[in-house]
């Protein structure tokens, strides 16, 4: 049985690190281990663990799936993250988000502290078309659901907008944002606020490609998963993680922006 459920979790994309970290965060002996999460983040595993529970035994039942049974344990760890407060994982790397002590570090002005979330920076080349062409394209934010298959709507107010998303397991997340740092044709810097679903932090880069006739899209961003480091493992399985979307989100707007033709148009021609 060990070996199937290895195989599950290999089938589902999940490494070996993260399975054991998943096993982990399941077998915590003692339901009165120290709280080293923040209440939003308890909360955020308890509801996000349930949805993800029942959906993998409603597969495991009826299909028989052993992917469902994964889906099934980490959404078990979930739970048992929100009810009881701990999590093994924080436990190994040294992080505490409960407490007042965590929230005197939170600045206003950051969305994601430093010592959280996670990072992803990905770039590509664009051809025959100039820095500004594309920043001002990319500024007009409600261009950006045409390219970015996860956004279902993006509404501006000035420098700052609204954002609703696709999440796993055909759930929505929404959060307000800010741009605080922007240079016409170069670099448009974002921030999430206060009260957002999901805590994310970038900036997008406009730069002349060498050799000319192209330009460089370079994105970073950083994130902090509604449910931490097994939020992100989570939208792995379902084949939502950030990294792959952004790699997807910049091919269509390279094919967008040298054809006129996004992936969402092909997609609905088809």
């Amino acid at each position: 049985m060990a070996e199937s459920m290895q195989e599950a979790f290999e089938q589902a994309g999940v490494t070996g690190a993260e399975t054991g970290a998943a096993e982990r965060s399941w077998n915590v002996p003692g339901l009165f281990g120290e709280v080293n999460v923040g209440q939003t983040e308890r909360w955020a595993s308890a509801i996000g663990g349930g949805a993800l529970a029942l959906y993998g035994l409603t597969q495991l039942i009826k299909n028989g799936s052993w992917g469902g049974a994964v889906l099934a344990l980490v959404g078990g760890s979930l739970i048992y993250r929100g009810t009881s407060g701990h999590c093994a994982m924080y436990e190994a790397a040294g992080i505490n988000t409960a407490g007042t002590a965590e929230e005197a570090k939170r600045s206003p002005v950051v969305s994601v502290p430093a010592d959280r979330g996670v990072k992803v920076e990905e770039s590509i080349v664009i051809n025959n078309r100039t820095p500004q062409e594309l920043y001002s394209y990319w500024r007009s934010l409600e261009n950006l659901p045409r390219f970015m298959n996860h956004l279902e709507a993006v509404t501006t107010s000035g420098n700052r907008s609204h954002w609703v998303a696709k999440a796993p397991a055909g759930t929505t997340v929404e959060w307000d944002a800010e741009i605080y740092n922007e240079k016409p044709g170069e670099l448009i810097a974002w921030r999430s606020l206060e009260g957002s679903q999901v805590d994310n932090a970038g900036s997008v880069h406009f730069n002349a490609a060498p050799g000319g006739g192209g330009t460089e899209v370079r994105v970073v961003l950083k994130y902090d998963p509604p449910a931490g480091v097994v939020g992100a493992t989570v939208a792995k399985i379902f084949g939502e993680e950030p990294s792959q979307q952004i790699r997807d989100d910049l091919r269509r707007f390279k094919q967008l922006m040298e054809t006129g033709a996004s992936g969402r148009s092909a997609q609905a021609g088809q």
